[in-house]
């Protein structure tokens, strides 16, 4: 019998969860990381039930959507990491938004009378829809993915879903319409999370914070502002949530420039965590994208300068 401890037993294959089923932008996001690709990837029909998982210790990682550019926040990822698990963002990553109107091989556009797909894919391709489908049915689905399955199950010729390529290679499908988004710069900002764990620093980072008030009174989110102001600090994210404890009492999520390991960003937090009523700790990760790391660190550079001129101030204390 094999030991746990056998030097020659091969460790566990590290899990992945995503919003599932097989073929969701999530997957097809998270298989364009070499090292997320190698993993046992594990889908789940929500992406709260990703979050859970990996709190729980079901999964070692997941991947979620946050932010999409034309919709906005995703707040169902935003409120479960806010209020109810406790997970570390590990990075981030940029999926572009190219749906097409995929059919059961053979089958013509003028034949197509019925769309699935989540309703907030449909919007986004209005204008091709109008243009080209102006009397079709439309069917709500849980995903993109999920309308794929259902038109390859229907095998129906009249039935057509929206969805992704990969949604179209993995349920046999063709494209009857390429490219149909209204906005074919829109993009879907996803990050992979863990239990535990800060990536070192990249010199391109983001931080991610939750900062509850003291008190709702008149100036509060101002002096939450002023402490990045004050440094320099970018924002590249600032949502308000409701607390969920009573109303009109809320928090504010915040998405700024930097690492943990910053000085300036580190000097930031401990304000913050000393003079409002609580600062829940998201992450400080690799970011995505084109920010501004040179101008990050010329801010740094200044705040160690200022360190170092305090410093030799109080070396003259009696």
């Amino acid at each position: 019998m094999t030991s746990s401890t056998d030097p020659d037993r091969s460790p566990a294959p590290r899990r992945v969860g995503f919003l599932g089923p097989v073929g969701t932008f999530t997957e097809q996001a998270m298989l364009r990381e070499p090292d997320l690709a190698e993993m046992e990837a594990v889908p789940y029909p929500l992406m709260t039930d990703v979050l859970f998982a990996v709190a729980e210790g079901e999964i070692d990682l997941g991947v979620v959507p946050v932010e999409n550019a034309i919709e906005g926040t995703v707040n169902a990822t935003v409120d479960t990491m806010a209020f109810d698990v406790d997970v570390l963002i590990q990075r981030e990553m940029l999926e572009p938004v190219a749906l097409h109107l995929l059919t059961v091989p053979g089958a013509e556009l003028s034949r197509v009378r019925q769309v699935v797909s989540i309703p907030v894919a449909s919007a986004q391709c209005r204008t091709w829809l109008r243009e080209h489908l102006p009397d079709v049915e439309y069917v709500a689905a849980k995903s993109t993915a999920e309308a794929a399955e259902v038109v390859a199950k229907a095998a129906d010729p009249t039935v057509a879903a929206i969805a992704n390529e990969r949604a179209a290679q993995v349920y046999g499908l063709d494209r009857a319409g390429t490219d149909i988004e209204d906005h074919p710069e829109n993009q879907t900002r996803f990050v992979l999370v863990g239990r535990s764990g800060i990536p070192a620093p990249t010199g391109h980072d983001k931080t991610s914070i939750v900062v509850f008030q003291r008190a709702d009174r008149p100036g509060s989110l101002l002096a939450i502002l002023q402490e990045f102001a004050a440094r320099s600090i970018n924002l590249s994210l600032l949502l308000s949530r409701p607390t969920k404890t009573s109303l009109g009492d809320y928090c504010f999520v915040l998405d700024l420039d930097g690492h943990l390991a910053d000085p300036v960003v580190a000097d930031c937090l401990r304000t913050l965590r000393a003079t409002q009523s609580d600062v829940k700790f998201l992450g400080s990760y690799p970011a995505a994208g084109t920010h501004a790391p040179a101008a990050r660190a010329q801010v740094d550079a200044s705040f160690r300068e200022a360190e170092d001129w305090i410093d030799g101030l109080r070396d003259q204390l009696g």
